[in-house]
């Protein structure tokens, strides 16, 4: 029996996260935009948290949002945490790159201490979603089929059932979505190069032929371009938020305990189809 191929090549995307550590002109906006909602998030908590962590390979941005000091754990399939060590876990743009993310869910599940909170950010299934449509019309256009080129993201209806297969407490799964211009697509795409966020599908194909690009280019104009001309780019980012079980936490009623009636609670007639 074969043993099933990684969705994402590891071994490329470190690559590609070292090259994006040394450009020239970095484009880090997303995370720190990212790092930004998070911290206003954990603003609305109230809880002080003693012992954080950061499952990130960009720490300069997600560092500054915290008071404290926090564990800095790399991006790998096995994270280096030790269970029930942390109060507070964060997940800086990673897990949408993860071949196992249920697994690294529960890894961070299993390092919080009870009641301990975790808040995941990640990019959702409408990333990019023009660039995918531009380059999968030019490649059938010109080659006469379709490779993945952008690579897929989670919709964010899948993921608060990631949340509850991982073991996490009354989870929430909520989206942003930012939406940027860039002068042309192919000021897009040396962005993408220098956030680290290109395409590292284990079975994708490696080349562009440059007559796809220029008509995938072509393209992007032509449909998602704004009145000054420039062209549309849209990130969704997801935020994951989940709390390690506790006994102190709130549990919901049984069905059909309640004691009072929700038409009384707003102060309605109640509406019963079968005396009609």
């Amino acid at each position: 029996m074969q043993n099933p191929v990684d969705l994402f090549n590891r071994h490329t995307l470190e690559q590609r996260r070292k090259r994006a550590q040394h450009a020239k002109k970095p484009a880090w906006f997303l995370h720190d935009y990212a790092a930004n909602c998070v911290q206003e998030r954990l603003s609305e908590i109230n809880r002080t948290f003693t012992k954080p962590a950061i499952v990130t390979w960009r720490p300069e941005s997600w560092q500054t949002i915290l008071d404290k000091p926090a564990h800095i754990c790399a991006d790998t399939e096995i994270l280096d945490l030790v269970e029930e060590q942390f109060d507070l876990i964060l997940g800086g743009l990673t897990l949408h790159a993860a071949n196992d993310p249920v697994g690294q869910l529960v890894q961070m599940r299993r390092a919080l201490k009870p009641d301990g909170l975790m808040v995941s950010a990640l990019f959702g299934g409408q990333t990019l979603h023009e660039l995918r449509v531009a380059l999968a019309e030019a490649e059938t256009q010109i080659e006469g089929g379709i490779s993945p080129r952008v690579f897929p993201m989670a919709e964010i209806r899948d993921l608060g059932g990631l949340l509850q297969r991982a073991g996490f407490a009354l989870p929430v799964a909520d989206s942003l979505t930012l939406n940027t211009s860039y002068e042309t697509p192919l000021h897009l795409m040396r962005d993408l190069r220098a956030m680290g966020e290109t395409n590292v599908l284990t079975q994708r194909r490696k080349t562009l032929r440059r007559n796809t690009l220029l008509r995938a280019c072509e393209i992007y104009a032509q449909n998602f371009s704004d009145a000054d001309g420039r062209i549309n780019a849209t990130f969704e980012i997801i935020f994951l938020t989940g709390w390690a079980p506790s006994d102190t936490q709130q549990k919901p009623l049984r069905p059909g305990s309640a004691q009072t009636r929700l038409a009384d609670a707003l102060g309605t007639t109640e509406y019963n189809p079968e005396k009609c």
